[in-house]
């Protein structure tokens, strides 16, 4: 199901063709540096991933986090979109992509057309939880208009909290 379409991306629902591409982006250790967890060693783990958070979250609350497909190469190079955090009883705006893809304005473009589509899902605010140090998600954030509003923790970790009313 697609969710949006920008001129570079497909923003739609994971699906069970994804788990490789689930699996990449929790296992590379590039991507990893500002992620709480272990790297995946295996697909199951994936697989399960998939089952248990996304699709699970996708039949609990309507929305999850959304595949982020690159037209040009047909592939899915991440996801950006709302996760509900208990924690917090807020919803983050969260959004990772595979290394080849940084710095070309592909969270900027995924994340704004992800946040135009929280209303549909009666989202009326957003945050973003970002470990301390992660200079290139703050800057993202920033760009899309978040506010920093403080520190805090989030899975036994500091994190800047950035908020923006949608």
């Amino acid at each position: 199901m697609i969710i949006a379409e920008t001129e570079r991306l497909i923003i739609r629902r994971f699906e069970s063709k994804d788990t490789k591409a689930i699996f990449l982006l929790n296992s590379i250790p590039e991507i990893l540096t500002y992620i709480p967890g272990a790297p995946m060693t295996n697909i199951t783990q994936a697989e399960e991933i998939l089952e248990n958070m996304i699709l699970s979250n996708y039949e609990q609350f309507g929305y999850g986090r959304w595949a982020v497909e690159h037209k040009a190469d047909a592939k899915v190079i991440g996801f950006c979109g709302p996760k509900y955090i208990e924690e917090f009883d807020e919803v983050e705006l969260g959004y990772r992509y595979l290394p080849s893809y940084w710095g070309k304005g592909i969270g900027f473009e995924a994340g704004t057309a992800a946040l135009t589509k929280f209303i549909d899902y009666d989202i009326q605010e957003a945050i973003a939880l970002i470990l301390i140090g992660n200079k290139g998600s703050e800057g993202v954030a920033k760009k899309l208009g978040m506010q920093e509003r403080g520190r805090d923790k989030f899975m036994g970790h500091k994190v800047n909290v950035f908020h923006k009313y949608l």
